[in-house]
C-alpha cells in the first residue's frame, strides 16, 4: 500500500510539472509594442471594443539558421558545388521549415482559443487567423488599445505589451497586432506642388510625357531583353482596376500582351476600393507598377500582383507561389 502511494504522489508529481512547463507563455521572437507606446509618449484614447474582429498572421520561426546561412553562402559562390542549386518550395520546407508538428499545434492553439484559421502556408511559415479582439487579448495575453498618434492626425490601435502564447514553442511574429505604420506608396503625390508642371519634351507618350517603353529604350535599346519566358511579382496593399492599364495602353496607342493575375493573399481584395470617405478609388501607384513593369518588359509570360494586408503574407505567398516569380518588386514604403 505505502508503494503504491508513492508511485501515485509520483505521478501526480510529474503530472503537475508537465502542467506548469505547458502553462509558461512564450514570448515571440520580435518586438511588436512601439517605443512611444511603452514610454507613454503615444496618449492612450481607450480599449478596442471586445467584439471588433481583427486579422492577424502568425509566423513561425524557421530551423537549422545556421544550414541555412551556409547554404546560402554556397548557392552565390561560384566555386562551390552548390552553386545556384536553388530549393523548391517543397525541398526548402523540408529543410528549414517549421515542423509539420510544430505547425499543427500553432493551428490547434490557435483554435482552442477562439481564433478561426482562414489561411496556411504550403512552407508552414504563416497562419493566418482571424477573431475577436477579446479572443485575441486572451490568446496573446495584451491589452488591446487605441492611442493617438504622436507624429500623424489619427489614432493607431496597439498591443499594450509583447504578446505571449502558452506553446511549447516560441513564434518569431504576429502580424497584424498594431498599425502604428501605414504602408504608403513610394511614387510622388500629385498633389504635393500644384503649380509644379511637367517638363518633358521627348517622351512619346501624350504631351511628350515619358511611358515604360521611353525607360526601356534608355536602358535596353538595341539589345533583345524582353523579359521573355520570366514572371514578375509586384507587391501592393491595395487592389486595383485592370481597366485603368488598359485605358493607359490605349491612350499610349500600345498593345499589352502579358496575362496579368491579381492574387488576393488571404482572401484580401484585389478590387480597388474608396479609401476615403466619399473619394473615389485611387490606383495610380498599382497603376503605374503595372504599366511600367510590363514597358520595361514587354515579354513577360506573366505578371502576378499581390495583394494583401501585411507584409508577412505577402512576402509569404511571393515564396510559395506556383510558379515562383523569380523577379520581385515593391514601390512602397
Amino acid at each position: 500500500m505505502v508503494r503504491r502511494i508513492g508511485l501515485f504522489l509520483l505521478a501526480i508529481v510529474a503530472t503537475l510539472s508537465i502542467a506548469t512547463l505547458n502553462s509558461q507563455a512564450q514570448t515571440a521572437q520580435t518586438r511588436h509594442v512601439r517605443d512611444e507606446v511603452r514610454n507613454g509618449k503615444a496618449q492612450f484614447i481607450e480599449r478596442l471594443p471586445s467584439s471588433q474582429v481583427m486579422s492577424l498572421d502568425i509566423v513561425l520561426p524557421l530551423r537549422n539558421q545556421a544550414g541555412l546561412d551556409s547554404l546560402l553562402q554556397q548557392l552565390y559562390d561560384p566555386t562551390s558545388a552548390s552553386y545556384r542549386q536553388f530549393l523548391t518550395v517543397a525541398e526548402f520546407t523540408e529543410r528549414f521549415g517549421p515542423t509539420q508538428q510544430d505547425y499543427d499545434s500553432v493551428v490547434n492553439w490557435a483554435l482552442a482559443n477562439g481564433l478561426t484559421v482562414s489561411g496556411s502556408a504550403p512552407n508552414r511559415l504563416n497562419v493566418h487567423v482571424t477573431g475577436t479582439v477579446e479572443n485575441i487579448q486572451s490568446a496573446f495575453h495584451v491589452n488591446m488599445n487605441n492611442y493617438r498618434h504622436p507624429t500623424e492626425s489619427r489614432a493607431f490601435f496597439s498591443a499594450d505589451r509583447e504578446p505571449k502564447v502558452d506553446l511549447p514553442i516560441s513564434l518569431w511574429h504576429v502580424a497584424g497586432l498594431d498599425n502604428y505604420s501605414i504602408p504608403h506608396p513610394a511614387g510622388l503625390s500629385r498633389n504635393a506642388n500644384a503649380n509644379v508642371q511637367p517638363r518633358a519634351t521627348t517622351g512619346s507618350g501624350p504631351s511628350a510625357s515619358f511611358l515604360g517603353s521611353d525607360m526601356r529604350a534608355a536602358y535596353y535599346g538595341g539589345t533583345a531583353l524582353t523579359g521573355a519566358g520570366q514572371t514578375l511579382g509586384l507587391l501592393e496593399y491595395y487592389g486595383t482596376d485592370l481597366a485603368d492599364v488598359t485605358t493607359y495602353f490605349t491612350n499610349a496607342k500600345q498593345t499589352n500582351n502579358v496575362p496579368i493575375t491579381l492574387l488576393g493573399v488571404n482572401g484580401a481584395s484585389t478590387a480597388c476600393v474608396d479609401t476615403k470617405a466619399g473619394g473615389n478609388c485611387d490606383d495610380t501607384e498599382q497603376t503605374l507598377d503595372i504599366t511600367q513593369a510590363i514597358g520595361m518588359a514587354p515579354g513577360l509570360s506573366s505578371l502576378v500582383v499581390y495583394v494583401g494586408g501585411t507584409d508577412s503574407a505577402i512576402f509569404n505567398a511571393m515564396a510559395t507561389h506556383s510558379p515562383l516569380s523569380a523577379q520581385l518588386s515593391s514601390s512602397w514604403t
